[in-house]
């Protein structure tokens, strides 16, 4: 595709969400893709955002280009200089300074406020060296919290979180977490139901889908925004995929819908039926699709009866048998606010016809999310349709590309927390304890305290230092208040970190770390896909004394007498080629036929090619055609509309099947005021979670210096507000700025403020203060959606608004702390 054509497309498909929605911030996406500087050098790298030449003038990293294989790179590459050279760069280690003078026994009451100290190399490492192993001697490695999370960047050496785990286990173990912010209800319910993950898993191909499909149902989803990023290098090959799925839908030959609250980017570009649901509330929906569908006898019967087991459980409750309330569509109306004769009309159009629904993540991030992946397979049980081409469901196909066919390609390893040594040392006692990542705060803030875990029971241990890498967890976690609240119990806090996040502005040593385009590393392109291996080939030299993450562990391993444990030996440009030779003996077992690596890292790149059985892959097929030699990974090797193992935890909070669970909070609740508005808080457009916001990319989206609100017509009516006031958000557990957006794109009663926002505290460090930039986690409640799980529920909460009557605070989140400066 030519540049003028992705462009357009780009231009059309990747539009700001603000120009869309309103007069406010009207540039646009072509303006950010207008083509390479012509510089004198040019080095391939890449990150979250996707794989790029990176231009350099004057040892400067002054510009991209698109990567030859990507034809519909996201315009957020442009940012990277930027973000290179950002004034919030930390270019010095950095000690706290009441932490400088009195250690572990410092006010830690200070964090947030108190000045930093400019410290050396040496002294910074010396003292994170001694202070992780007065911890360890101390109170034992599960005092430490190092479950990093976090999506800082890419690289198979230089993965932050990895390199520190590999680290701490050498210094004893630590308490590490698992799952994730993203997925954590559906990666945990998905195993009892289907016998895998699910939600990280191969998709029907998008080739089936768009010759199969007769309706696409995106729901809670929204590709169109979400596939721009990937965990590796994303390849963008699912917005060629999605471009012909739009021709197909103009052309009447598939329909595309949508369930989702809100009018999202992916909605209006295709333009499809639009169902507006009620936040939280699509169980509810979906057990009155299943009702209709079952009260008329239209369901597969066959289906249900050959590839599942426990319906009869399930019947019983649909039908009002175990509770005396029929899951009529009638009664899903009250709930989702969706009407019956809609909920009947959706059902027989998907059981009539080819479907398959290609659901988000978004939907199990609330309470009792997961429900709705549990609800979701049960209701495409019942149409049937499952392993079929284009039809079923799909869990990924709105992240890093699933469904993009997978290329024939060797593995790619990278560095691991496994230790290899012929001796003992602090790494050969530790047992691996975990905890489920969205409840580090409730951890530290409650020692002692015993919860459930998907049929354990947890005792959380008391927590004394946090050593963070490449996350930004003041900006992804709940309940800031409270989350603040816990991180000043912590005797000691130290980060990894390239720039003066809210993170490390809360943190006792600060470790400043390059970014991808100052050193080597090695990434594949396409996590479904895998169509390429690239080199991330160092550009320029490090700003300021940053370091890579390889480099500080090991100097901080040396300390401890272990750095050929860390680092066996090898440098990390050995380590490379390590990971690529690796490939390269699986490609010839394979017979696929790969350059040596010094040729490799000349070139810049691999390719891969996809074979046509790739593209006629079909999720589930095996299962269908015979579930006898080919089984699920359930205790029955069927789909699991009821689990015996679930039922048998006894949970309250989830039952042995599918439910209806009304949420701690939402629209329907007695919690709910006049004046209550649920809201969510989305993925945004021109940022993956924090990064990228402490750049001029800013400008494409804020509504007068902040984060943008959307709020329907009559709600802003109501309350006086008008498109690009400064307004107030607010709730029990704090508040926060925004710029509104009115817009009829969101539903009444409804909210969307996307997260990511840097927090930008009006007095910085104290606990309740309001964010005067839009941190929406101000807002949101940290509590776990089930006993089963565990997980964040981030889009449930309910806020008010008001348009802000006082003296606009100065946004400083974006400059470097005075705190800091000499």
């Amino acid at each position: 595709m030519k540049n003028s054509a992705r462009r357009e497309f780009l231009k059309t498909s990747l539009l700001g969400s603000a120009a869309v929605v309103s007069s406010v911030n009207t540039l646009n996406a072509v303006d950010m893709a207008s083509g390479p500087i012509l510089d004198e050098s040019q080095k391939y790298s890449a990150s979250h955002f996707g794989a790029f030449k990176a231009h350099t003038k004057g040892g400067q990293f002054t510009g991209v280009s698109d990567f030859v294989d990507d034809k519909f790179a996201t315009p957020m590459i442009q940012a990277l200089p930027s973000r290179t050279y950002s004034p919030t760069r930390v270019k010095y280690p950095y000690v706290r300074e009441g932490y400088l003078k009195n250690g572990h026994k410092s006010d830690t009451s200070k964090r947030g406020s108190e000045k930093f100290i400019r410290v050396s190399w040496d002294e910074a490492l010396e003292l994170v060296a001694k202070e992780v192993m007065r911890v360890q001697n101390t109170y034992g490695y599960k005092s430490i919290y190092a479950g990093s999370y976090g999506w800082f960047c890419v690289g198979k050496l230089n993965n932050p979180q990895r390199l520190m785990n590999r680290m701490m286990k050498i210094a004893g173990g630590y308490v590490g977490r698992t799952g994730d912010y993203s997925t954590g209800a559906a990666q945990v319910i998905m195993p009892h139901v289907l016998g895998t993950n699910e939600v990280y898993e191969q998709q029907t191909s998008w080739d089936m889908v768009l010759k199969h499909a007769k309706n696409v149902v995106f729901w809670g989803a929204d590709p169109m925004i979400t596939n721009q990023i990937a965990w590796e290098i994303p390849a963008h090959e699912a917005y060629g995929y999605m471009n012909e799925l739009k021709k197909l839908s103009e052309a009447k030959k598939i329909n595309v819908m949508s369930v989702d609250p809100v009018a999202n980017d992916t909605q209006r570009y295709f333009e499809g039926e639009h169902i507006r649901i009620r936040p939280n509330t699509d169980v509810a929906m979906m057990l009155g699709m299943a009702h209709h569908l079952y009260a008329t006898k239209m369901y597969d019967q066959e289906f249900i009866k050959k590839y599942t087991v426990g319906f009869k459980q399930f019947e019983q409750y649909l039908v009002g048998e175990t509770d005396k309330t029929p899951k009529t569509p009638e009664w899903a109306e009250k709930i989702c606010g969706v009407s019956a004769n809609t909920i009947r009309k959706f059902a027989e159009k998907l059981m009539k016809e080819r479907s398959i629904l290609m659901a988000g993540w978004a939907t199990q991030r609330a309470d009792h999310g997961e429900q709705f992946h549990w609800m979701m397979v049960t209701l495409c049980a019942m149409i049937g349709q499952i392993g079929l081409p284009g039809g079923g469901f799909g869990f990924s196909y709105h992240y890093a590309g699933g469904g993009t066919p997978t290329a024939d390609a060797p593995g790619l390893t990278g560095i691991s927390t496994n230790i290899v040594s012929d001796k003992e040392g602090p790494w050969t006692k530790y047992k691996p304890f975990n905890i489920p990542a969205a409840k580090a705060f409730d951890m530290i803030a409650n020692p002692g305290k015993k919860i459930q875990f998907n049929g354990k029971e947890i005792v959380y241990p008391d927590i004394k230092m946090i050593y963070w890498a490449g996350g930004n967890p003041m900006h992804h976690h709940q309940d800031r208040n409270a989350m603040l609240k816990a991180w000043k119990k912590l005797e000691t806090v130290i980060v990894h970190e390239p720039h003066w996040t809210s993170t490390a502005r809360m943190a006792d040593i600060i470790l400043p770390t390059t970014t991808e385009i100052e050193r080597n590393d090695i990434e594949r392109v396409g996590d479904y896909s895998s169509t390429h291996f690239l080199a991330l080939q160092k550009a320029v030299e490090p700003v300021g004394e940053s370091k890579d993450d390889f480099e500080i562990c090991r100097e901080i391993c040396k300390r401890w007498g272990y750095e050929k444990e860390f680092a066996e030996n090898k440098t990390p440009m050995q380590w490379l080629e390590q990971f690529y030779s690796d490939a390269l003996a699986q490609g010839v077992e394979k017979n696929i036929s790969i350059p040596k690596f010094n040729e490799f890292w000349k070139i810049g790149y691999v390719k891969f090619e996809t074979p046509q059985s790739a593209k006629e892959y079909v999720r589930h097929a095996d299962f269908r055609e015979n579930p006898m030699l080919n089984p699920l990974g359930t205790p029955s090797g069927k789909i699991e509309i009821f689990s015996k193992i679930v039922d048998g935890f006894k949970y309250e909070d989830c039952k042995g099947h599918p439910m209806w669970f009304e949420p701690v909070e939402w629209l329907g609740s007695r919690k709910a005021t006049k004046s209550s508005l649920h809201l969510l808080s989305p993925h945004p457009k021109y940022r993956l979670h924090s990064q990228l916001s402490n750049t001029w990319i800013r400008d494409l989206y804020e509504v007068n210096g902040r984060e943008p609100i959307w709020i329907h017509p009559e709600d802003a009516k109501k309350r006086g507000i008008k498109n690009g006031d400064i307004v107030r958000v607010f709730n029990e557990r704090g508040s926060t700025l925004a710029g509104a957006i009115v817009t009829n794109a969101t539903s009444k009663g409804v909210l969307r403020m996307c997260e990511g926002g840097w927090y930008d505290p009006l007095e910085a460090g104290k606990i309740g203060t309001m964010c005067k930039h839009g941190d929406v986690n101000q807002l949101t409640i940290d509590k776990g959606s089930s006993s089963l799980a565990q997980a964040n529920i981030a889009n449930t909460a309910l806020a008010e608004i008001e348009k802000y009557t006082g003296v606009i605070p100065k946004i400083t989140v974006f400059e470097e702390p005075k705190t800091a400066r000499k």
